[in-house]
């Protein structure tokens, strides 16, 4: 028992001597890998709204709640709008906004650095909502009159004053800064003459100023030339009848100018939650509607700012393999598992391979060393024997099967230790020999 427990002991310590190098390898190449494996993505996000009444806010509820479903806590934070989206995904304050098309500033270059596009969610129509009898189909017929632009910071305001100033109306104490219900209230109320309102028609604020009476919705009869003018907008139509047909709203076709809402993230978003955000996007905003057609959206039509990567590929070949049939953490953990390890698979094959022959070359090479021994010695009988040393040949011939037989090998390669005493008879036989000659030649001389 005492043994074969000494056996499977040096077995094991040649296996640890053979395995060693192997795993040193290893490690370097699992050290080398981690460094190319993305970190696991946070668990909640940040995402810069707008007025909590609007739609940013109310589409941004729908995203948190189809991101719950994944594990990912999106907190919601309402500001001011695009302009202060903008700047709180500048200053790390939030991770995704909602941006509106057109109101990235002058130096666009430098304000959108370091962030990036996942892409147009939907069309976002410019209502002009004015008081009077008389259709207007120009926005310099509004010049003198009270006008209601929007919130400071907001991106009607921004397009508001745009397109104001492409009409030679000058920026006045008339153009005052109301927005939403309280902008659908004054021209309610005849305390302003027009209003500039960026919303879905399904929006409340649009849906009380389509029905109240004596307030007409501009249609713009030279949408093609604002379209030429500033490439962030587009020309939509809101066909006759299609808010209510009972009651004929709109009771003609009605030409719109719509920006586009862009959802904009910072440089550094998880690649698997810019992934996740799209398929949320897709679910909320590829339906069909008053202006778009089903799986319209989202798309990358508004280049204020540059498309990112991960979008691009979104849009290319859809969502990332594993996330199409695993669960969301089932899919990055196998995502950041296999990029750990196939390098490790590429040097383990090589090396697996190469291993049984290092741990039998170590084992033979106990029992070579002494066959080395035993030729040393033979050849020294052979061509150099002396009467005097007989006694010394013996001996080393006992010392080296001696050793011969107390060195313990793997059972597997007992074989050749039972070749090696077999070859060291063979030796001691013939150093027999030679002194049995010798003492003949010895009795015959006289």
């Amino acid at each position: 028992m005492g043994e074969k427990f000494r056996s499977g002991l040096l077995s094991f310590r040649d296996l640890l001597a053979t395995a060693w190098p192997i795993v040193v390898v290893v490690a370097l190449g699992f050290a080398l890998a981690y460094q190319f494996v993305e970190p696991a993505p946070p668990k909640t996000l940040t995402i810069a709204t707008g007025g909590e009444s609007g739609a940013y806010h109310a589409f941004a509820r729908r995203y948190a709640a189809i991101l719950e479903r994944s594990g990912i806590a999106l907190r919601l934070q309402p500001s001011a709008g695009s302009l202060e989206n903008v700047d709180r995904l500048r200053r790390g304050e939030a991770d995704v906004a909602f941006v509106q098309g057109g109101v990235l500033p002058a130096d666009a270059e430098d304000a959108g650095a370091d962030l990036r596009s996942l892409g147009s969610m939907y069309y976002e129509p410019v209502w002009v909502f004015y008081r009077g009898e008389k259709p207007l189909g120009r926005l310099h017929e509004l010049a003198g009159r009270r006008i209601a632009v929007g919130a400071e910071g907001s991106g009607v305001r921004g397009l508001a004053l745009q397109l104001l100033e492409a009409n030679e109306i000058p920026i006045d104490g008339k153009l005052t800064p109301l927005a939403g219900l309280d902008a659908a209230e004054a021209v309610q109320q005849g305390w302003v003459d027009a209003a500039f309102i960026i919303a879905a028609p399904e929006a409340p604020v649009v849906q009380v100023l389509l029905r109240s009476p004596g307030v007409r919705v501009m249609s713009f009869a030279q949408a093609d030339a604002y379209t030429r003018r500033f490439p962030f907008l587009t020309q939509v139509s809101l066909p006759r009848g299609v808010v209510d047909l009972v009651r004929d709203i709109p009771p003609q076709d009605t030409a719109l100018l719509a920006a586009i809402a862009n959802l904009v993230v910072r440089e550094d978003l998880h690649p698997a939650l810019a992934s996740l955000l799209l398929q949320a996007a897709g679910e909320v905003h590829g339906r069909s509607g008053f202006f778009q057609r089903t799986g319209q959206f989202p798309a990358y039509l508004d280049t204020s700012f540059e498309l990112s990567p991960d979008a691009a590929r979104h849009y290319q070949s859809g969502p990332p393999f594993l996330q199409r049939y695993l669960p969301f953490w089932a899919a990055v953990l196998v995502d950041r598992l296999v990029v750990l390890l196939l390098p490790l698979v590429a040097l383990l094959l090589p090396l697996l391979r190469i291993a049984p022959a290092l741990y039998s070359w170590r084992v033979r090479s106990k029992i070579f060393r002494l066959y080395g021994e035993l030729k040393f010695l033979e050849n020294e009988v052979r061509h150099h024997y002396e009467p005097a040393r007989h006694g010394e040949f013996f001996g080393r011939l006992d010392r080296i099967e001696e050793e011969a037989s107390n060195r313990n090998v793997p059972l597997a390669f007992t074989d050749l230790v039972y070749t090696l005493r077999e070859h060291i008879n063979l030796v001691r036989k013939q150093l027999l020999r030679i002194e049995r000659q010798q003492e003949e030649r010895e009795n015959v001389t006289p």
